[in-house]
């Protein structure tokens, strides 16, 4: 009977923590069909590549790091993280700090040789390459193919005859030119591209903006498909011509129309194994970010339509529900991670921080939770939004609740930890020590350095394991909560509405933060942290 108590006993907590963990946003629906955005998360200007039966996604990740996502998929609907190609992001003495905004913009991927390619700009620097013979890794250290400020969007096309080209765009903010692509040479190896670029459109004329060009070939034409019109408003705009430096005619092949999902652009087109084109594109969401959407695709005339010609203009709208991507097979439903019970000595991939890591911020333990130390690595007059050892991940849904058990050993007078939601607005539950006393507040702020935090009125907690939670609901309005034992919850604070980041959307996550220099840091254990609906 013992026996039996202990099994029923072990269920059931199988049981809690399986349920703990379902998915807050599943496109598939079960029946042979799936419902966009196949990812309800930023992972902004995809870009994906077919390699036999497997799909891979990579997307810009701006300063968070580690960089560089790499997702996977058997069927383009459900998606897996799998590694990330950019574990620390160089020049390290600038990346050390926070650059928000700054770092990996629009990258591209391709199979190229056996190896994968991706690449990247930093429009700082310029744009960069790295390869790997598997998408897992482990991925070479970026290598610098062209330097140059303001230098943005790569995308790479290897001929027929062997010869390589790559097509890129302009940020205006650093080259004071935007709005134009350009195509130029590289050597066959893709490590060395030239400065012989051919301008093949200026946008001004009739597109807005356009950028993240992505390079093709079929039927003997080149191909350029652009995003134009700007993020949050536009469309997307294919080139093609019968020599790869133009010049170029144009299309618009899809647009909002008469649908609710506004800027359809910028990602991949992608071949099944069996023959169907599908195009994978972000939606602007506001504080969710960029969310990826997926789209059925065909050609006609040597021009590509995408999603569906609703209102018979000759030009498609996004779709959204659809008939799955045939791939021959039918997969498991899976999508990318959002809970982690810290029960394995390594983080999640879900996880990312503001800056390149370092090794005294915290570390998985294999005693079945996370440790974060207390850090000073704000100065006086900063705030968190500034603070490099923040360990935050997406906004996995439009409605989702989050809760984190935490056990705080503070040492000092000052240390504190808690549950952030970021943004360019932000607020986070912070439990400090004040005096020896442990207090909870809710503190709201913004990156604007002239304005202060706003804390609310401090509550003593007896014990230092608290469990801290927040509900997301439509809109991104947070409401914040704390229990003493997992069981009754009370508000605390006020309702906050999240707003998107600096490229980004908006994330939450954790910090350990201290004011004071010490050889003995606090540190807070993280039990679990679980994405409910």
């Amino acid at each position: 009977m013992k026996n039996i108590k202990t099994i029923l006993l072990l269920l059931l907590a199988i049981f809690s923590i399986q349920k703990n963990n379902a998915q807050v946003w599943v496109p598939d629906n079960g029946d042979g069909t799936y419902t966009n955005p196949i990812i309800h998360a930023d992972y902004s200007d995809p870009d994906v590549v077919r390699v036999g039966d497997d799909f891979y996604m990579t997307a810009s990740s701006f300063n968070c790091i580690p960089g560089l996502p790499v997702l996977h998929s058997k069927d383009l609907v459900n998606w897996k993280i799998i590694s990330y190609a950019l574990a620390k992001q160089p020049p390290f003495e600038t990346y050390n700090k926070v650059q928000h905004g700054n770092g990996v913009w629009a990258p591209s991927i391709t199979f190229h040789n056996n190896e994968f390619y991706i690449y990247y700009p930093d429009p700082d620097f310029g744009i960069y390459m790295i390869k790997s013979k598997k998408a897992e890794g482990p991925w070479s250290e970026p290598l610098l193919v062209k330097e140059g400020i303001g230098l943005i969007d790569p995308s790479p096309l290897w001929d027929d005859d062997g010869k390589a080209y790559l097509v890129h765009a302009f940020a205006g903010s650093r080259a004071q030119i935007k709005s134009l692509l350009v195509v130029c040479s590289m050597n066959p190896e893709g490590t060395i591209v030239n400065n012989d670029q051919v301008m093949v459109i200026d946008g001004h004329e009739s597109e807005g903006t356009i950028e993240g060009p992505k390079f093709y070939k079929r039927n003997n034409y080149y191909y350029i498909f652009a995003p134009a019109g700007g993020v949050a408003t536009g469309w997307q705009t294919v080139l093609r011509s019968k020599n790869v430096f133009g010049p170029y005619e144009k299309k618009k092949v899809l647009e909002q129309g008469s649908t609710k999902i506004n800027g359809p652009h910028q990602g991949a087109w992608v071949q099944t194994q069996t023959g169907e084109d599908w195009f994978i594109h972000f939606q602007d969401k506001g504080a969710y970010g960029r969310i990826v959407h997926l789209q059925p695709m065909k050609w006609e005339k040597d021009w590509p339509i995408m999603g569906q010609d609703f209102d018979k203009n000759g030009i498609g709208e996004p779709v959204t529900t659809f008939k799955k991507p045939n791939i021959g097979k039918k997969y498991p439903i899976e999508n990318p991670e959002t809970s982690d019970e810290f029960n394995e000595p390594k983080l999640g991939l879900q996880w990312q921080w503001q800056a390149n890591a370092q090794i005294n911020w915290g570390f998985p333990t294999s005693l079945g939770y996370l440790n974060l130390f207390c850090q000073t690595t704000l100065k006086d007059d900063q705030k968190i939004f500034d603070a490099p050892n923040l360990l935050l991940q997406k906004f996995p849904a439009e409605e989702f609740t989050a809760t984190t058990k935490m056990t705080f050993n503070t040492r000092l007078n000052g240390e504190s930890t808690g549950l952030i939601i970021m943004g360019l607005d932000y607020s986070y539950l912070c439990f400090k020590n004040d005096n020896g006393k442990l207090c909870l507040s809710q503190k709201t702020g913004t990156f604007n350095k002239t304005v202060s935090e706003n804390e609310t009125k401090p509550v003593l907690i007896a014990n230092n394991t608290i469990y801290l939670r927040v509900k997301v609901k439509k809109g991104g309005i947070c409401s914040f909560f704390y229990s003493t034992d997992d069981k009754n919850y009370q508000a605390i604070g006020t309702d906050f509405t999240s707003k998107e980041g600096k490229w980004i959307g908006a994330k939450l996550g954790l910090f350990a933060l201290s004011q004071k220099v010490t050889n003995d840091s606090g540190n807070v254990a993280i039990d679990w942290f679980r994405i409910t609906k």
